[in-house]
């Protein structure tokens, strides 16, 4: 049986990836920015990416494109900055004009009715009023939900991030995947990786500069976890002395035999958290910082975007290989009910 899924809010593709390392047949995808969107087609070149907003596309135009076909999976991460908690932390409350993408989450599930959905987010969602409103709409329409707030680390992904996941059926009762605790560190992953200085990849050439003052904070952290607050006081930028400005990690390195810490769309900054390489007196690449994120070292990105565009693809995109795990056991889960005839 063919399975068909849709990712909404597709980013560049890591959600999708892991839906087909399962076995779905990612149909269309959503898009917006033209950044990701192009990342996205540069590795799942089958999908066709609507590239709009996702508040104008009609249920005629995923239909269309279904061409009568029953979806099985519907899955998507609707944007979640303004839910994030370094933002929360710094600014108090936070009004965004994306909050509210969950609705048309909600409005995709009801015009087509797929077998199964799935949904990743911030954990800061699950109080969201709007968030706990679709979740009783999608209990009337007749989907089984179970939601919960999981580690990526625990699924094979070498990097702490935890996410909130929403997973519901109309063929019956369905749990979020377990993790399978399998340790991934970020040794494993770029431990091994070649020279950024002698590498043909060119997203593995790419790297921060500094000036002199700053490489010379990077060269006195010390190896394997040094942080800022291993160096002298005078090192100390003013406005990192503040508290609860979430600064705890900025400058610092990431341990070899440890999980990386969240992988965010600084992560080619390490001003913007602890993105150091754990011996090398730079930044991560943003090979590496895909590779902490679990895609395969193969996975294309644009190299002729800015760096801060490129860290953004990657630091906002799902884990694949978190995204497998779900996505597998939403395959598993549809055989049961459906085997594996053609039922559309």
């Amino acid at each position: 049986m063919e399975m068909l899924s849709i990712d909404l809010f597709s980013g560049c593709g890591g959600l999708t990836q892991g839906m087909h390392q399962a076995g779905f047949k990612t149909k269309v995808a959503v898009e917006l920015v033209e950044n990701a969107a192009a990342a996205f087609s540069l590795n799942h070149p089958e999908t066709k990416v609507i590239k709009k907003n996702i508040r104008v596309i009609t249920k005629d135009e995923i239909g269309l494109a279904l061409n009568g076909q029953r979806m099985h999976l519907l899955a998507g991460c609707p944007p979640c900055q303004g839910f994030s908690s370094i933002r929360r932390l710094n600014r108090g409350s936070v009004k965004d004009d994306r909050n509210d993408l969950v609705l048309e989450y909600l409005r995709f599930v009801k015009e087509h009715l797929p077998y199964t959905i799935m949904m990743e987010n911030v954990p800061a969602l699950l109080e969201y009023d709007l968030f706990q409103q679709v979740v009783k709409e999608l209990k009337e329409i007749g989907y089984y939900i179970d939601v919960e707030v999981v580690n990526v680390k625990n699924y094979g992904v070498p990097q702490s991030r935890r996410r909130l996941v929403m997973v519901g059926s109309l063929l019956g009762p369905i749990k979020v995947a377990k993790g399978s605790n399998e340790k991934v560190t970020v040794r494993d992953v770029i431990g091994d990786l070649e020279s950024m200085i002698t590498t043909d990849d060119a997203i593995h050439k790419i790297t921060a500069k500094h000036t002199d003052d700053v490489m010379e904070r990077i060269k006195l952290t010390p190896k394997n976890g040094g942080s800022s607050k291993d160096l002298p006081e005078s090192y100390t930028l003013a406005c990192h002395k503040k508290a609860n400005v979430g600064f705890n990690d900025v400058y610092g390195r990431l341990r070899w035999d440890d999980y990386s810490t969240t992988i965010t769309g600084g992560c080619l900054n390490p001003s913007k958290g602890r993105f150091l390489h754990p011996e090398e007196d730079r930044v991560i690449t943003p090979r590496e910082a895909a590779l902490l994120q679990s895609f395969p070292k193969d996975y294309k990105f644009p190299s002729n975007i800015p760096k801060q565009a490129l860290a953004l693809l990657i630091g906002n995109a799902l884990p694949p290989k978190f995204s497998y795990a779900q996505s597998l056991n939403i395959k598993n889960h549809i055989e049961s009910y459906l085997g594996n005839s053609d039922i559309n």
